[in-house]
Protein backbone atom coordinates (compact mmCIF):
# COMPACT_ATOMS: atom_id res chain seq x y z
CA UNK A 1 0.00 0.00 0.00
CA UNK A 2 1.53 3.55 -0.66
CA UNK A 3 2.34 5.84 1.81
CA UNK A 4 0.33 8.88 1.01
CA UNK A 5 -0.11 12.46 2.77
CA UNK A 6 -3.40 13.30 2.80
CA UNK A 7 -4.66 15.79 0.34
CA UNK A 8 -5.83 18.86 1.04
CA UNK A 9 -9.10 20.34 -0.45
CA UNK A 10 -11.31 23.68 -0.02
CA UNK A 11 -13.96 21.69 1.60
CA UNK A 12 -15.07 19.82 4.22
CA UNK A 13 -16.60 15.90 4.44
CA UNK A 14 -19.61 17.74 6.62
CA UNK A 15 -20.87 20.03 3.71
CA UNK A 16 -21.41 16.83 1.75
CA UNK A 17 -24.85 17.05 0.25
CA UNK A 18 -26.15 14.36 -1.88
CA UNK A 19 -29.20 15.62 -3.05
CA UNK A 20 -27.37 18.80 -4.67
CA UNK A 21 -27.22 19.29 -7.93
CA UNK A 22 -24.22 20.70 -8.61
CA UNK A 23 -22.33 18.41 -6.29
CA UNK A 24 -23.54 15.48 -7.83
CA UNK A 25 -21.93 16.88 -11.15
CA UNK A 26 -18.60 17.45 -9.06
CA UNK A 27 -18.27 15.45 -5.78
CA UNK A 28 -14.84 14.34 -6.28
CA UNK A 29 -13.85 17.67 -3.43
CA UNK A 30 -16.05 16.10 -0.94
CA UNK A 31 -15.10 12.13 -1.76
CA UNK A 32 -11.11 13.20 -0.73
CA UNK A 33 -12.31 15.32 2.28
CA UNK A 34 -14.11 12.36 3.03
CA UNK A 35 -11.62 10.06 2.94
CA UNK A 36 -8.95 12.26 4.75
CA UNK A 37 -11.51 13.03 7.75
CA UNK A 38 -13.96 10.17 8.04
CA UNK A 39 -13.61 7.52 5.29
CA UNK A 40 -17.27 6.66 6.49
CA UNK A 41 -19.48 9.76 6.77
CA UNK A 42 -23.16 9.21 7.23
CA UNK A 43 -25.30 11.44 5.23
CA UNK A 44 -27.42 13.87 7.58
CA UNK A 45 -29.63 14.62 4.24
CA UNK A 46 -30.48 10.59 3.48
CA UNK A 47 -29.08 8.70 6.14
CA UNK A 48 -27.11 6.45 4.30
CA UNK A 49 -23.25 5.91 5.03
CA UNK A 50 -21.01 6.61 2.59
CA UNK A 51 -17.88 4.13 1.91
CA UNK A 52 -15.15 5.91 0.24
CA UNK A 53 -11.84 3.81 0.83
CA UNK A 54 -11.10 1.28 -1.73
CA UNK A 55 -10.47 -1.59 0.29
CA UNK A 56 -13.37 -1.05 2.55
CA UNK A 57 -15.66 -1.33 -0.47
CA UNK A 58 -13.84 -4.67 -1.98
CA UNK A 59 -14.63 -6.51 2.08
CA UNK A 60 -17.99 -4.90 2.20
CA UNK A 61 -18.73 -7.28 -1.39
CA UNK A 62 -17.20 -9.74 -0.09
CA UNK A 63 -19.78 -10.47 2.95
CA UNK A 64 -22.98 -10.15 1.25
CA UNK A 65 -24.52 -11.86 4.82
CA UNK A 66 -23.76 -8.59 6.31
CA UNK A 67 -24.47 -5.99 3.35
CA UNK A 68 -27.52 -7.08 1.38
CA UNK A 69 -28.07 -6.53 -2.21
CA UNK A 70 -31.40 -7.37 -1.93
CA UNK A 71 -33.01 -3.45 -0.84
CA UNK A 72 -36.39 -4.89 -0.76
CA UNK A 73 -35.73 -6.03 3.49
CA UNK A 74 -35.39 -2.33 3.75
CA UNK A 75 -38.24 -0.71 6.58
CA UNK A 76 -40.84 0.72 4.41
CA UNK A 77 -41.94 3.06 6.61
CA UNK A 78 -42.28 6.52 5.44
CA UNK A 79 -42.17 5.28 1.69
CA UNK A 80 -43.20 8.03 -0.38
CA UNK A 81 -46.86 7.76 -1.70
CA UNK A 82 -45.85 8.31 -5.31
CA UNK A 83 -43.58 5.37 -5.07
CA UNK A 84 -46.26 3.45 -3.83
CA UNK A 85 -48.40 3.92 -6.47
CA UNK A 86 -45.94 3.13 -8.86
CA UNK A 87 -45.71 -0.35 -7.01
CA UNK A 88 -49.38 -0.37 -7.38
CA UNK A 89 -48.88 0.67 -11.69
CA UNK A 90 -46.48 -2.51 -12.43
CA UNK A 91 -48.65 -4.63 -10.24
CA UNK A 92 -51.72 -4.08 -11.64
CA UNK A 93 -51.29 -3.43 -15.58
CA UNK A 94 -47.46 -5.22 -15.85
CA UNK A 95 -45.42 -7.09 -13.70
CA UNK A 96 -44.22 -5.92 -10.65
CA UNK A 97 -40.59 -5.62 -9.27
CA UNK A 98 -39.16 -8.88 -8.18
CA UNK A 99 -35.36 -9.18 -6.73
CA UNK A 100 -33.24 -10.89 -9.61
CA UNK A 101 -29.41 -10.49 -10.71
CA UNK A 102 -28.05 -7.40 -8.94
CA UNK A 103 -30.60 -7.50 -6.55
CA UNK A 104 -29.90 -10.88 -4.92
CA UNK A 105 -26.82 -11.95 -2.84
CA UNK A 106 -25.36 -15.54 -3.10
CA UNK A 107 -26.10 -18.62 -3.28
CA UNK A 108 -29.56 -16.91 -4.85
CA UNK A 109 -27.44 -14.98 -6.48
CA UNK A 110 -25.79 -18.13 -8.80
CA UNK A 111 -28.92 -19.02 -10.50
CA UNK A 112 -29.18 -16.07 -12.11
CA UNK A 113 -25.75 -15.42 -13.10
CA UNK A 114 -25.53 -18.96 -14.91
CA UNK A 115 -28.01 -17.44 -17.35
CA UNK A 116 -26.42 -14.29 -17.29
CA UNK A 117 -23.03 -15.76 -18.02
CA UNK A 118 -24.38 -18.20 -20.61
CA UNK A 119 -26.03 -14.98 -22.95
CA UNK A 120 -23.07 -12.18 -22.44
CA UNK A 121 -20.14 -14.68 -23.68
CA UNK A 122 -16.67 -13.84 -24.76
CA UNK A 123 -17.21 -14.89 -27.81
CA UNK A 124 -20.29 -13.07 -28.51
CA UNK A 125 -18.87 -9.96 -27.46
CA UNK A 126 -16.05 -10.36 -30.13
CA UNK A 127 -18.53 -11.47 -32.91
CA UNK A 128 -20.49 -8.43 -32.39
CA UNK A 129 -16.72 -6.02 -32.42
CA UNK A 130 -17.43 -5.11 -36.69
CA UNK A 131 -21.40 -4.40 -35.83
CA UNK A 132 -20.39 -1.65 -33.41
CA UNK A 133 -17.34 -0.68 -35.69
CA UNK A 134 -19.81 -0.32 -37.94
CA UNK A 135 -22.37 1.65 -35.75
CA UNK A 136 -19.21 3.88 -34.51
CA UNK A 137 -18.25 4.91 -38.03
CA UNK A 138 -22.12 5.35 -39.34
CA UNK A 139 -22.73 8.22 -36.37
CA UNK A 140 -19.62 9.66 -36.59
CA UNK A 141 -20.11 9.93 -40.56
CA UNK A 142 -23.30 12.19 -39.91
CA UNK A 143 -21.48 15.15 -38.30
CA UNK A 144 -17.93 15.06 -38.75
CA UNK A 145 -17.82 17.03 -41.70
CA UNK A 146 -19.54 19.80 -39.65
CA UNK A 147 -16.41 19.95 -37.73
CA UNK A 148 -18.43 20.29 -34.59
CA UNK A 149 -21.29 18.05 -32.73
CA UNK A 150 -23.17 17.73 -29.53
CA UNK A 151 -21.41 14.80 -28.33
CA UNK A 152 -23.89 13.54 -25.73
CA UNK A 153 -26.89 13.18 -27.94
CA UNK A 154 -25.26 13.18 -31.24
CA UNK A 155 -23.04 9.61 -30.58
CA UNK A 156 -22.79 8.78 -26.57
CA UNK A 157 -26.58 8.22 -26.28
CA UNK A 158 -26.70 6.48 -29.46
CA UNK A 159 -24.58 4.12 -29.97
CA UNK A 160 -25.09 1.98 -26.57
CA UNK A 161 -28.66 2.01 -27.36
CA UNK A 162 -28.48 1.15 -30.89
CA UNK A 163 -26.13 -1.83 -29.91
CA UNK A 164 -28.24 -3.15 -27.33
CA UNK A 165 -31.82 -2.17 -28.93
CA UNK A 166 -30.68 -4.65 -31.75
CA UNK A 167 -29.66 -7.47 -29.70
CA UNK A 168 -32.64 -6.70 -27.59
CA UNK A 169 -35.14 -6.94 -30.83
CA UNK A 170 -36.39 -3.12 -30.66
CA UNK A 171 -35.16 -1.59 -34.21
CA UNK A 172 -32.30 0.44 -33.97
CA UNK A 173 -33.99 3.47 -35.44
CA UNK A 174 -35.77 3.34 -32.56
CA UNK A 175 -33.37 3.78 -30.43
CA UNK A 176 -34.33 6.43 -28.39
CA UNK A 177 -37.28 4.61 -26.79
CA UNK A 178 -34.61 2.62 -25.72
CA UNK A 179 -33.07 5.42 -24.12
CA UNK A 180 -36.64 6.70 -22.56
CA UNK A 181 -37.10 3.22 -20.98
CA UNK A 182 -33.99 3.38 -19.28
CA UNK A 183 -34.58 6.94 -17.97
CA UNK A 184 -37.98 5.68 -16.69
CA UNK A 185 -36.61 2.37 -15.02
CA UNK A 186 -33.36 4.49 -13.31
CA UNK A 187 -34.99 8.04 -12.07
CA UNK A 188 -37.10 6.93 -9.13
CA UNK A 189 -33.81 5.48 -7.75
CA UNK A 190 -31.64 8.45 -7.70
CA UNK A 191 -33.85 10.54 -5.27
CA UNK A 192 -34.37 13.63 -7.38
CA UNK A 193 -37.87 12.72 -9.28
CA UNK A 194 -41.23 14.42 -8.29
CA UNK A 195 -44.15 12.62 -7.55
CA UNK A 196 -45.56 13.02 -10.32
CA UNK A 197 -42.25 11.75 -12.46
CA UNK A 198 -42.73 8.60 -10.20
CA UNK A 199 -45.77 7.67 -11.77
CA UNK A 200 -45.41 8.54 -14.55
CA UNK A 201 -42.28 6.53 -14.83
CA UNK A 202 -44.04 3.45 -13.88
CA UNK A 203 -46.46 3.87 -16.71
CA UNK A 204 -43.60 4.02 -19.16
CA UNK A 205 -42.05 0.93 -17.40
CA UNK A 206 -45.86 -0.85 -18.16
CA UNK A 207 -45.20 0.12 -21.85
CA UNK A 208 -41.59 -1.37 -22.22
CA UNK A 209 -43.04 -4.25 -20.47
CA UNK A 210 -45.62 -5.12 -23.02
CA UNK A 211 -43.32 -4.24 -25.43
CA UNK A 212 -40.92 -7.29 -24.14
CA UNK A 213 -43.99 -9.31 -23.56
CA UNK A 214 -44.05 -9.96 -27.11
CA UNK A 215 -40.71 -9.98 -27.87
CA UNK A 216 -40.24 -12.62 -25.51
CA UNK A 217 -43.20 -14.74 -26.63
CA UNK A 218 -41.31 -14.32 -30.05
CA UNK A 219 -38.12 -15.61 -29.18
CA UNK A 220 -39.65 -18.83 -27.67
CA UNK A 221 -41.00 -19.87 -30.72
CA UNK A 222 -38.54 -18.18 -33.51
CA UNK A 223 -34.93 -17.68 -31.60
CA UNK A 224 -32.39 -15.87 -33.57
CA UNK A 225 -28.82 -15.54 -32.85
CA UNK A 226 -29.30 -12.43 -30.30
CA UNK A 227 -29.11 -12.01 -26.50
CA UNK A 228 -32.79 -12.00 -26.30
CA UNK A 229 -33.06 -15.67 -27.83
CA UNK A 230 -30.26 -16.50 -25.66
CA UNK A 231 -31.68 -15.89 -22.71
CA UNK A 232 -35.69 -16.64 -23.42
CA UNK A 233 -34.31 -20.02 -23.98
CA UNK A 234 -31.18 -21.04 -22.09
CA UNK A 235 -32.14 -23.92 -19.68
CA UNK A 236 -30.30 -24.40 -16.79
CA UNK A 237 -30.14 -28.20 -15.50
CA UNK A 238 -31.91 -28.68 -12.53
CA UNK A 239 -33.42 -25.22 -12.75
CA UNK A 240 -37.14 -23.95 -13.74
CA UNK A 241 -37.00 -21.90 -16.93
CA UNK A 242 -37.20 -18.35 -16.11
CA UNK A 243 -40.80 -17.08 -15.53
CA UNK A 244 -42.33 -13.78 -17.37
CA UNK A 245 -41.87 -12.08 -14.27
CA UNK A 246 -38.40 -12.45 -13.98
CA UNK A 247 -37.52 -11.86 -17.27
CA UNK A 248 -39.52 -8.53 -17.24
CA UNK A 249 -36.91 -7.74 -14.42
CA UNK A 250 -33.74 -9.28 -16.03
CA UNK A 251 -34.81 -7.34 -18.73
CA UNK A 252 -35.03 -4.27 -16.46
CA UNK A 253 -31.35 -4.43 -15.33
CA UNK A 254 -30.14 -5.12 -18.78
CA UNK A 255 -31.71 -1.92 -20.50
CA UNK A 256 -30.11 0.41 -18.03
CA UNK A 257 -26.76 -1.41 -17.78
CA UNK A 258 -26.46 -1.84 -21.47
CA UNK A 259 -27.02 1.80 -22.00
CA UNK A 260 -26.61 4.58 -19.27
CA UNK A 261 -23.14 3.26 -17.83
CA UNK A 262 -21.60 3.35 -21.34
CA UNK A 263 -23.07 6.84 -22.51
CA UNK A 264 -21.56 8.24 -19.42
CA UNK A 265 -18.09 6.55 -19.55
CA UNK A 266 -17.57 7.64 -23.41
CA UNK A 267 -18.95 11.55 -22.84
CA UNK A 268 -16.30 11.85 -19.66
CA UNK A 269 -14.04 9.94 -21.31
CA UNK A 270 -13.67 12.83 -23.94
CA UNK A 271 -14.65 15.81 -21.49
CA UNK A 272 -11.56 14.59 -19.70
CA UNK A 273 -9.02 14.54 -22.47
CA UNK A 274 -10.49 18.00 -23.44
CA UNK A 275 -9.52 19.27 -20.29
CA UNK A 276 -6.29 17.66 -20.13
CA UNK A 277 -4.82 18.58 -23.58
CA UNK A 278 -1.14 16.60 -22.75
CA UNK A 279 -2.66 13.39 -22.39
CA UNK A 280 -5.04 13.31 -25.31
CA UNK A 281 -1.48 14.40 -27.35
CA UNK A 282 -0.23 11.33 -25.62
CA UNK A 283 -3.12 8.94 -27.02
CA UNK A 284 -3.18 10.37 -30.30
CA UNK A 285 0.24 9.84 -30.65
CA UNK A 286 0.12 6.34 -29.15
CA UNK A 287 -3.08 4.53 -30.26
CA UNK A 288 -1.81 1.46 -28.91
CA UNK A 289 -2.79 3.04 -25.04
CA UNK A 290 -6.42 2.49 -26.02
CA UNK A 291 -7.32 -0.15 -23.96
CA UNK A 292 -5.22 1.05 -21.20
CA UNK A 293 -7.10 4.53 -21.61
CA UNK A 294 -10.62 3.24 -20.96
CA UNK A 295 -9.25 1.56 -17.55
CA UNK A 296 -8.14 4.92 -16.13
CA UNK A 297 -11.20 6.62 -17.86
CA UNK A 298 -13.55 4.35 -15.68
CA UNK A 299 -11.36 4.76 -12.67
CA UNK A 300 -10.88 8.49 -13.13
CA UNK A 301 -14.74 9.87 -13.66
CA UNK A 302 -16.60 6.33 -12.94
CA UNK A 303 -19.86 6.02 -14.80
CA UNK A 304 -21.71 4.89 -11.23
CA UNK A 305 -20.76 6.96 -8.74
CA UNK A 306 -21.51 4.16 -6.17
CA UNK A 307 -24.25 1.61 -5.51
CA UNK A 308 -26.83 0.38 -1.94
CA UNK A 309 -26.27 -2.58 0.23
CA UNK A 310 -28.79 -3.15 2.91
CA UNK A 311 -27.08 -3.72 6.70
CA UNK A 312 -28.67 -7.49 7.55
CA UNK A 313 -27.23 -6.64 11.15
CA UNK A 314 -25.87 -4.22 13.44
CA UNK A 315 -21.69 -3.83 12.25
CA UNK A 316 -18.71 -1.61 12.37
CA UNK A 317 -16.59 0.16 9.01
CA UNK A 318 -13.50 1.33 10.94
CA UNK A 319 -14.79 2.56 13.76
CA UNK A 320 -18.00 3.46 12.58
CA UNK A 321 -21.10 1.69 13.68
CA UNK A 322 -23.57 0.97 11.87
CA UNK A 323 -27.00 -0.42 12.80
CA UNK A 324 -29.08 -2.99 11.31
CA UNK A 325 -31.61 -2.14 8.95
CA UNK A 326 -28.87 1.11 7.53
CA UNK A 327 -28.14 1.74 3.80
CA UNK A 328 -24.50 1.72 2.72
CA UNK A 329 -23.84 3.67 -0.37
CA UNK A 330 -20.43 2.05 -1.55
CA UNK A 331 -18.99 5.14 -3.26
CA UNK A 332 -17.18 3.79 -6.64
CA UNK A 333 -16.13 6.99 -7.64
CA UNK A 334 -14.28 8.08 -4.30
CA UNK A 335 -12.76 4.56 -4.07
CA UNK A 336 -11.63 4.80 -7.56
CA UNK A 337 -9.33 8.05 -6.46
CA UNK A 338 -8.23 6.27 -3.24
CA UNK A 339 -4.51 8.20 -3.11
CA UNK A 340 -3.98 4.61 -0.88
CA UNK A 341 -4.75 2.42 -4.00
CA UNK A 342 -3.33 4.78 -7.23
CA UNK A 343 -0.58 7.49 -6.94
CA UNK A 344 -1.47 10.52 -8.25
CA UNK A 345 -5.20 10.03 -7.92
CA UNK A 346 -6.24 12.84 -8.94
CA UNK A 347 -4.54 13.22 -12.05
CA UNK A 348 -5.90 11.53 -15.53
CA UNK A 349 -2.96 9.75 -17.19
CA UNK A 350 -3.37 7.89 -19.76
CA UNK A 351 -0.36 5.15 -19.59
CA UNK A 352 -1.04 4.44 -15.51
CA UNK A 353 -0.03 1.14 -14.57
CA UNK A 354 -2.50 -0.26 -12.40
CA UNK A 355 -5.43 1.58 -14.28
CA UNK A 356 -7.12 -2.15 -14.46
CA UNK A 357 -7.27 -1.73 -10.65
CA UNK A 358 -10.55 0.58 -10.77
CA UNK A 359 -13.79 -0.92 -9.83
CA UNK A 360 -15.79 1.34 -12.01
CA UNK A 361 -17.68 -2.34 -12.92
CA UNK A 362 -17.82 -3.66 -9.31
CA UNK A 363 -16.23 -6.35 -7.82
CA UNK A 364 -16.29 -10.09 -6.89
CA UNK A 365 -20.21 -11.89 -7.23
CA UNK A 366 -22.16 -8.48 -8.87
CA UNK A 367 -19.18 -7.77 -11.00
CA UNK A 368 -21.08 -5.83 -14.16
CA UNK A 369 -21.91 -8.63 -16.86
CA UNK A 370 -21.83 -5.90 -20.01
CA UNK A 371 -18.33 -5.25 -18.86
CA UNK A 372 -16.74 -7.01 -21.84
CA UNK A 373 -19.36 -4.84 -24.01
CA UNK A 374 -19.12 -1.45 -22.46
CA UNK A 375 -14.89 -1.66 -22.94
CA UNK A 376 -15.78 -2.68 -26.60
CA UNK A 377 -17.94 0.20 -27.23
CA UNK A 378 -15.56 2.10 -25.52
CA UNK A 379 -12.31 0.94 -27.91
CA UNK A 380 -14.18 1.27 -31.00
CA UNK A 381 -14.91 4.80 -30.03
CA UNK A 382 -11.41 6.00 -29.21
CA UNK A 383 -9.81 4.01 -32.22
CA UNK A 384 -12.10 5.57 -34.01
CA UNK A 385 -11.44 9.05 -32.76
CA UNK A 386 -7.95 8.82 -33.27
CA UNK A 387 -8.07 7.47 -36.70
CA UNK A 388 -10.31 10.56 -37.82
CA UNK A 389 -10.56 13.25 -35.31
CA UNK A 390 -7.97 15.54 -33.41
CA UNK A 391 -7.80 18.73 -31.91
CA UNK A 392 -10.56 18.19 -29.98
CA UNK A 393 -11.89 21.26 -27.63
CA UNK A 394 -15.21 22.31 -26.19
CA UNK A 395 -17.17 24.60 -28.51
CA UNK A 396 -18.60 26.20 -25.41
CA UNK A 397 -18.25 26.76 -22.04
CA UNK A 398 -20.91 24.13 -20.22
CA UNK A 399 -23.32 25.35 -18.28
CA UNK A 400 -23.32 25.23 -14.01
CA UNK A 401 -24.94 22.43 -13.88
CA UNK A 402 -23.28 19.61 -15.63
CA UNK A 403 -24.96 16.70 -14.99
CA UNK A 404 -28.44 15.10 -14.75
CA UNK A 405 -30.03 15.06 -11.25
CA UNK A 406 -29.09 11.56 -9.09
CA UNK A 407 -27.70 10.34 -6.41
CA UNK A 408 -25.77 7.50 -7.79
CA UNK A 409 -25.97 8.54 -12.21
CA UNK A 410 -23.60 10.56 -13.39
CA UNK A 411 -24.40 11.42 -16.79
CA UNK A 412 -23.53 14.93 -18.81
CA UNK A 413 -26.31 16.97 -19.60
CA UNK A 414 -24.21 17.85 -22.94
CA UNK A 415 -21.25 18.38 -24.10
CA UNK A 416 -20.81 20.52 -27.08
CA UNK A 417 -17.50 19.78 -29.01
CA UNK A 418 -15.81 21.26 -32.09
CA UNK A 419 -12.54 19.19 -33.72
CA UNK A 420 -10.49 18.87 -37.06
CA UNK A 421 -11.10 16.10 -39.67
CA UNK A 422 -8.34 14.06 -39.69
Amino acid sequence: MNEVKPIETSVKAEEFNPLDQKIQGCPYPYYTAMRNECPVFQSPQTGMYYVTKYDDIRDIKRQPDIFSSNMLTNDRTGIRPATIRAGEILKTYGWEHVQVLQRTDPPEHNRWRQYIDRTFTARRVRELKPYIDEQVHSLVDNWIDQGECEFVHDYCIPLPCKVIADQLGLPSDQYLKLKEWSDAFLEPGGMMCSDERIVECAWTEVEAQHFFYDVFEDRRKNPRDDIMSSLVNTVIEGEDPLSMHELQNLMHQLITGGNETTTSAISHAVWNLIKNPDQMAKLWANPELVDNFVEEALRFETPILGLFRQVTKDTQIRDVKIPEGSTVFMAYGAANRDEEKFDDSEELIVDRKNAGAQIAFGAGAHFCPGAMLARQELRSTFDLMIERMEDIQLARPLGELTHDPSIFLHQLTELPIKFKKR
